[in-house]
C-alpha cells in the first residue's frame, strides 16, 4: 500500500471536499481518502502509481499538487457509518436556506440575498450528487453533475441579467434589516454544517473547526451580504447589494464550473 499526500490551495470547506470525493470515485487503485480541510491537505492510500489520481485531482482546478509517496504498513481505515446522515443533513440545512434567502431576497428585491441563496444550492448539488450517486454507475454520476451544472450556470446568468436591470433602472432601495437578519440566519447556518461535516474527525481536530468556518467560502460570501446590507443603509444607495450580488453570481458560475468537470 502506498501513501501520497496532495495539497490542495482551494480546499477550503466540504463542498471542494465532496467534489474531490466525486471526481476520485470509481478509481479502483484507491483505499481511503484522508482530508484535512484546515491544512488544505489530501492523503490518498492507494496500490500501484498515481498518475491517474494526480491527473484527476489536477482537472478539478482547485490548486492541487503532489507533495510526497511512500509505503505503508496501515491497510484497515475506520469508516464513518454515519456519513450519508451527515450528508443529507447539511444538504437539508443548505437547501432550507436556499429557500429562505431566494425569498426573502425576492420580497426584500435585494440581489445579494438571492444570489447567496444559489450559493446554497450550489452546496446542496454538491452533497445530492454524492448522495444520489451512491451505489450508482460513473455514467448516472456524471448526468446528474452536468445537470445540476447547467442548472447552476442558467440561474446565474439570470442573474446577472436582473443586476443590470437594476444597475440601469431606477429600482426601490433594498430591505437592509432583511438582508443583514437572514445572512446572519445563513451564516450560523452555515457554521453549524462545517461542525456536522466534522464530527466524524478525531477529537485532537476539534481546534481546527473554527479556522474552517472562518476561511470558507460560504461564511465570506455571508459577511460580504451582511456589510452590504449597513452600506445600503448608510449611503441609501442600491449599488453595494449589486456588486456583492454580482460577485457571488462569479462565484456561483465558478462551481458550476467545477461541477461540469465531473461529468467529463
Amino acid at each position: 500500500m502506498n501513501k501520497t499526500i496532495f495539497e490542495i490551495t482551494k480546499m477550503d470547506c466540504p463542498s471542494e471536499e465532496n467534489l474531490i470525493r466525486m471526481k476520485l470515485d470509481g478509481i479502483s487503485s484507491i483505499a481511503n481518502l484522508d482530508f484535512d480541510i484546515p491544512n488544505r491537505k489530501l492523503t490518498v492510500f492507494h496500490s500501484g502509481e498515481t498518475d491517474q489520481i494526480e491527473k484527476s485531482i489536477i482537472e478539478l482546478n482547485l490548486g492541487g499538487k503532489k507533495i510526497s509517496t511512500e509505503q505503508t504498513d496501515q491497510t484497515e481505515f475506520n469508516e464513518n457509518a454515519n456519513q450519508k446522515k451527515l450528508l443529507w443533513t447539511v444538504l437539508g440545512i443548505n437547501f432550507a436556506f436556499f429557500l429562505i434567502e431566494m425569498t426573502t431576497g425576492i420580497i426584500s428585491k435585494s440581489m445579494g440575498l438571492v444570489a447567496d441563496s444559489l450559493d446554497m444550492l450550489a452546496d446542496s448539488f454538491v452533497y445530492g450528487i454524492s448522495l444520489f450517486a451512491v451505489g450508482g454507475t460513473v455514467i448516472k454520476k456524471k448526468r446528474i453533475a452536468k445537470l445540476a451544472g447547467y442548472f447552476q450556470i442558467t440561474l446565474a446568468i439570470i442573474g446577472f441579467v436582473e443586476v443590470l436591470r437594476r444597475f440601469f433602472g431606477d429600482e426601490k432601495l433594498p430591505n437592509f434589516s432583511t438582508m443583514i437578519i437572514v445572512s446572519i440566519f445563513a451564516l450560523i447556518a452555515n457554521g453549524i454544517c462545517l461542525y456536522i461535516l466534522q464530527k466524524s474527525k478525531s477529537k485532537e481536530e476539534a481546534h481546527m473547526k473554527a479556522s474552517m468556518i472562518f476561511t470558507s467560502n460560504d461564511v465570506i460570501i455571508n459577511l460580504g451580504v451582511i456589510i452590504a446590507g449597513v452600506l445600503v443603509n448608510w449611503l441609501s444607495s442600491s449599488k453595494p447589494d449589486l456588486i456583492i450580488g454580482t460577485i457571488v453570481f462569479v462565484l456561483v458560475i465558478q462551481g458550476a464550473f467545477r461541477i461540469l468537470k465531473l461529468s467529463k
